[in-house]
């Protein structure tokens, strides 16, 4: 059985794509994760390294995460990786779905440390990436809206069918974000063996975005 990473948001889609990778006979060892300098927050979605931690336990599988600047983002993910390597990994598993510049990247990056890169969304219809989401029982709740497509009022919603319906009626957004209309954090699901409760949380405008940022939260036994 072939050991893997999942490159880690602690969105749907990285969540999705572990899952998918899971069933088709991947040895998942590892989640991957880049965090800010400081250490506090993930690069991807803006929430803190110690929440992804504890997503990390819920779900069962070790959560490495790497500090670094933006400058050196990919010369650090490519020591992450060969870090891993040195661990048994030899393939990686990515959330992506359509952006051909995001696949060139995983795709060169994979390459320069002989990684082997699954992508098990790519190419998918982004209704369907969704609804199977949704009907397997997955949780997540949106944690970044762009402002002047999705308002405040969106923060803390449930990825549900009727998130999806509002989607689909409003202009300029792709239905699983891919352009970063909007980000999530997922709570439960199939991966999980323990459900992360969101006790309090505050709302924060950076930038022409809306961030929910998860102050207090608890692990529930299943």
């Amino acid at each position: 059985m072939e050991q893997v990473f999942t490159s880690w948001s602690g969105g749907k889609d990285s969540c999705f794509a572990c899952y998918r990778a899971t069933l088709s006979g991947l040895k998942v060892r590892y989640l991957a994760n880049m965090i800010t300098e400081d250490g506090k927050r993930s690069w991807t979605h803006g929430q803190s390294s110690e929440l992804l931690q504890a997503q990390a336990q819920a779900v069962g599988i070790p959560l490495v995460q790497r500090r670094t600047t933006m400058a050196n983002y990919e010369a650090e993910f490519k020591d992450m990786l060969l870090t891993l390597k040195r661990e048994g990994v030899t393939g990686g598993i990515f959330g992506d779905i359509d952006v051909e510049e995001h696949r060139q990247w995983i795709d060169r990056v994979c390459q320069g440390v002989d990684i082997t890169p699954y992508l098990p969304l790519w190419g998918q219809s982004q209704e369907k990436i969704l609804r199977d989401f949704i009907d397997l029982g997955f949780e997540a709740v949106v944690v970044v809206t762009k402002a002047d497509l999705l308002g405040e009022e969106w923060l803390g919603h449930k990825i549900d069918l009727d998130f999806l319906s509002h989607l689909k009626q409003t202009n300029g957004i792709q239905l699983c974000g891919e352009a970063g209309e909007y980000h999530t954090f997922v709570i439960d699901g199939p991966l999980f063996s323990q459900r992360i409760e969101i006790l309090k949380t505050n709302k924060v405008f950076r930038e022409g975005y809306w961030f929910l940022e998860i102050l207090q939260y608890d692990l529930r036994t299943k």
